[in-house]
Parts: structure tokens; sequence; C-alpha cells
């Protein structure tokens, strides 16, 4: 199995905490972004999106988009509920942190660490907003409840951690959120956890 990624990138992250957590061996191949490395017509080849991650399945198959691939990974496994409802509960929170979440919390980080702030200073105040509206969501979620769904780590919460954990990165302010703090801690403490750091 082959991963390819960008080392920055909270969406490539997610795959490499679940990838961990399973215990499953795989190859990872860097491919930077800010260098235009999925742009290329080799890697275009193999995702048309020109984005990362990609995970390459050991028969040459190919997947993309980060919660599509959590998705597949974690079928049969403990990070995804069998129940039904459940399961629509876990596609729910990811959804929301593709629509809700990433668009407002990863865009302003990634501004910041690509240098882009202060081109993109009329945005930001804008973006900062959405993006507290959904840390706010996420708190009031996770009143009397330790993870996202069922009361149980599923990959809702890989989704999640995944860019709010980096948030402060992107000027968020954390500490106005006690229960997702504690909830980022519980991630955290899971078997098999990585930082976004290593690779």
């Amino acid at each position: 199995m082959r991963l390819y990624d960008f080392h920055e990138s909270g969406n490539g992250y997610k795959v490499r905490l679940l990838l961990s957590q399973l215990g499953i061996p795989h190859e990872r191949v860097e491919r930077d972004i800010l260098k235009g490395e999925t742009r290329t017509p080799t890697f275009l080849a193999k995702n048309p999106n020109g984005r990362i991650p990609l995970l390459e399945l050991d028969d040459g198959t190919r997947l993309a988009e980060s919660n599509a691939i959590l998705f597949f990974l974690a079928r049969g496994t403990d990070v995804l509920p069998e129940d039904r409802l459940a399961q629509a509960q876990v596609l729910q929170w990811m959804f929301f942190e593709q629509y809700s979440h990433e668009p407002y919390v990863a865009v302003v980080r990634f501004w910041h660490f690509a240098g882009l702030a202060e081109e993109k200073q009329d945005e930001i105040p804008a973006r900062m907003e959405r993006g507290y509206q959904a840390l706010g969501v996420m708190e009031r979620h996770l009143a009397g409840q330790d993870f996202f769904v069922g009361g149980r780590y599923s990959i809702a919460d890989i989704a999640l951690y995944a860019y709010t954990h980096v948030a402060e990165e992107g000027r968020f302010e954390l500490a106005r959120f006690p229960r997702i703090q504690a909830w980022l801690a519980r991630v955290a403490a899971q078997p098999g956890h990585v930082p976004i750091t290593e690779l």
C-alpha cells in the first residue's frame, strides 16, 4: 500500500494517523504541494484532481479524498461502528468537517503556513468567523460525551482532530473551547497515535 502525502497536510495526516492506529504497513511518498508536485502529468495520471492524500492499493487501485480513504480503511475495525445509524452519524461529522470546518480552519492555517496571510488579510476575518462557528458546534456537541459518535472513538474523531489540533497555527484561540481541548487530549491518548510532525 502506498500513500501519496504532504507532511503539513491535515488531510494527509488523517490517513497517516489511521494507518498507524490500525497497524497497516505502507510506503509513504511525499509530494510537495507548494512546489506543484501534485500538478505534474505523472501525478495527474494517478489523481486527475491533483490533490493529496492519494492511497494506492496493492493491486494498483487508487483512492482519493481523505475521508473516503478513512471510511475504506475503517470498514470492519473498531473505529467504524457496525450500526447503520451510527455509521451515518460518523459520516455526518465527516461531511461537517469537509464543508463547515476544513474550508475555514484549515484554509486560514494554510495561508499562514504558506506565507499568504498578508495577501489574504481581507478574507481572513470572515473565514475565522466561520471557523469559530464550526468550533462552537463541536464544543456544544461534546457536552457530556467523550467522542463524537456513540461515546467511542471513531474516524469521525480522526477527521475532526486533524485540523482542530493545529488550529492555533491559523491563530484560532482553542482556549475558548475547554471541551474541545479535553477531547483533543483523549484523541492524542489513543493507542497508535502519531503526531502530525512524524512521517
